[in-house]
């Protein structure tokens, strides 16, 4: 067990629900601090991909999730203080509800990872057609928990000076909270939606201009000046914590010797977090950045990795880099260690149909996929290890997410190489999940790897003996 003293600027921004516009307020006051040359860390909590790519992009650096169902509060605790620094701000957003989670005792809530990290809370307040009843909520989400540290309110789509002056002096008076912001109607032009968040920074060009625009409304609408001196007082309590120490960094390889694993980024597949990336480099892997976009073959790498994204939005792209996918149908036949999470098992797929339309995929899995208008599998899961693969052992009880619009409109496979039995979540196809061809495992199920660290350890393993033997033998 090691000892740290949490020293360094933070601020937690919360809201009452999902859609509260946390996001947009998040994305602002780090873009905003960064303009006066501040060094911001962020941080999202929750298991999500698009807002921390725009929080990482608001920043200039990566954004590191922070979730106590996927991973263990200590793990969660050590990435926080391992990715901010004295001279840095840590901004944390966090999601859904303050005080939602999955258990009567709000586990895995954002207040719980805010009182994890001893960080001061800032609730973004949606105030549409409401007035004094808002000190009302605010008051009763400083009683429910009387040891999380709430700091201050932002009025968020408020009508007019009326209304924030209405709402500002009941919050005030009623809470002894301050007001540290007032935030107009504002139209989603430079903030388009998609699905359940924002739409992906890699998706469109003008993201750059989004994020600028988020600045200025955090320049014009909040008090800057006061959301710092929250963020700094908290940096004056140096409060000592106990954390685990893990994941150190491999020697098992020589430096020319590391086997290389191909992550496909591009804009179709883009949802890996960063920890995933970390552990397979401290697990000895060099990592290399493909895209599914590259003209001409499948280039030379021992192992692959293909995470979500939205594939269906780049379906006719994809399908028309036909020597790409034949590639990597070849190296899967081949035994190369291929691992494929949501949108990357739908690439791995016979085809995809988008508006009526058959867009063929590279033809690993005998599956055909299609899109519903509704998510089809949404929040948490756990699965339980039930039959041999390259990644798990039998027995591992994976804690995980789906997040998917797409759905299963043909299985030509045999149910026995569902290697995940499901016990929370949908999953792929009656209860299972998990697709295992040769040493290719694809599922639905998106992990974490600080709360799964065996799995890069396989990973890397299982690249490495591709390398030497240049086609991995098949372990079925």
């Amino acid at each position: 067990m090691h000892h740290r003293y949490i020293d360094f600027p933070r601020i937690f921004i919360a809201g009452l629900r999902g859609g509260a516009g946390k996001t947009i307020l998040s994305i602002g006051i780090i873009a905003a601090w960064r303009r006066l040359g501040k060094s911001i860390a962020p941080f999202k909590k929750g298991p999500d991909y698009i807002d921390a790519g725009w929080l990482a992009l608001s920043a200039g650096r990566p954004c590191y999730n922070l979730d106590t169902f996927l991973v263990h509060p200590q793990d969660v605790l050590r990435s926080f203080l391992s990715h901010a620094h004295p001279h840095d701000i840590a901004v944390i957003e966090g999601n859904r509800g303050l005080y939602d989670g999955i258990d009567t005792e709000g586990t895995t809530s954002s207040a719980e990872v805010a009182k994890l990290l001893n960080a001061p809370v800032v609730i973004s307040l949606d105030c549409t057609k409401t007035t004094r009843t808002m000190a009302a909520v605010v008051a009763g989400c400083l009683g429910f928990d009387p040891d999380l540290g709430i700091k201050g309110v932002i009025l968020n789509r408020i009508a007019g000076s009326r209304h924030e002056q209405n709402l500002r002096r009941n919050i005030e008076h009623y809470c002894g909270v301050p007001v540290v912001g007032a935030v107009p109607k504002l139209d989603a032009e430079n903030f388009p939606e998609r699905h359940m968040g924002l739409v992906p920074t890699p998706e469109h060009g003008w993201a750059v201009d989004s994020v600028a625009a988020a600045a200025e409304i955090a320049r014009r609408y909040l008090d800057m000046d006061r959301l710092e001196q929250i963020a700094m007082a908290a940096a004056s309590d140096r409060v000592p914590v106990a954390y685990l120490v893990s994941g150190r960094d491999t020697d098992a390889f020589a430096e020319n010797s590391k086997p290389v694993i191909g992550v496909l980024r591009d804009s179709a597949f883009q949802f890996y977090y960063p920890d995933n990336i970390d552990a397979l480099r401290r697990a000895g892997a060099q990592v290399n950045f493909i895209s599914a976009f590259d003209a001409g073959s499948f280039p030379q790498v021992d192992g692959l990795y293909i995470g979500g994204g939205f594939p269906e939005t780049h379906a006719e792209r994809l399908a028309g880099n036909a020597g790409f996918m034949a590639g990597l149908k070849a190296r899967a036949r081949g035994g190369m260690p291929i691992y494929a999470e949501c949108g990357g098992l739908m690439y791995l797929g016979e085809a995809l149909v988008v508006d009526g339309r058959r867009h063929p995929m590279s033809g690993v899995l005998p599956i055909v996929f299609g899109l519903s208008d509704r998510p089809q599998g949404l929040g948490y899961t756990v699965v339980r290890v039930e039959s041999e693969n390259p990644y798990f052992a039998v027995g591992t009880e994976i804690r995980g997410h789906e997040f998917r619009y797409s759905r299963v409109l043909e299985w030509r496979g045999d149910d026995r190489d569902l290697v995940f039995g499901m016990r929370r979540g949908k999953g792929f196809i009656r209860g299972r999940d998990g697709i295992r061809y040769k040493n290719v495992l694809a599922t639905y199920t998106h992990i974490h790897a600080l709360g799964m660290p065996a799995w890069a350890e396989a990973m890397v393993a299982a690249a490495a003996a591709s390398k030497r033997h240049r086609v991995l033998p098949d372990i079925r």
